[in-house]
């Protein structure tokens, strides 16, 4: 099978939406490999271990592929309904996925804070509810 050369548009496409989910791991508390311009890495982690981290990681790299199939749809200007239902399955997919991510935190990490009568981290968990429910 022969090997089709990525443009540069897909290279940038590629680029952002791997920022992106960078950006999100950030956010989320995920776990993640920073790659260095010179091909170096390293894992960047937040403190503590969740153990559905990599089902959701599985998640949403799933949605990213998703939502450029849908930026995709909109480039070649397909049906309007079917994008929007997309879209929608994208959002599910990511909300989902975040649900998963608090329900790990509260079993995990909230109940340590508890437990430890931090309640800085009880603050800091119902801060994030509230972002994430908005």
């Amino acid at each position: 099978m022969a090997k089709v050369k990525e443009s540069k548009v897909e290279k940038q496409q590629r680029s952002d939406a791997a920022e992106q989910a960078h950006r999100l791991a950030h956010e989320l508390g995920l776990d993640h490999d920073h790659l260095h311009e010179e091909g170096t890495s390293h894992e960047h982690g937040h403190g503590h271990h969740h153990p559905n981290s990599k089902a959701v990681s599985n998640r949403l790299a799933r949605a990213i592929g998703h939502l450029e199939a849908v930026k995709r749809m909109v480039d070649r200007e397909d049906d309007c309904s079917e994008i929007l239902t997309q879209l929608a399955a994208v959002r599910s997919a990511i909300n989902n996925a975040g649900k998963v991510i608090l329900m790990d935190h509260l079993n995990h990490c909230i109940i340590e804070a508890v437990e430890d009568e931090d309640y800085d981290k009880i603050k800091e968990f119902g801060d994030a509810i509230q972002k994430f429910v908005k």
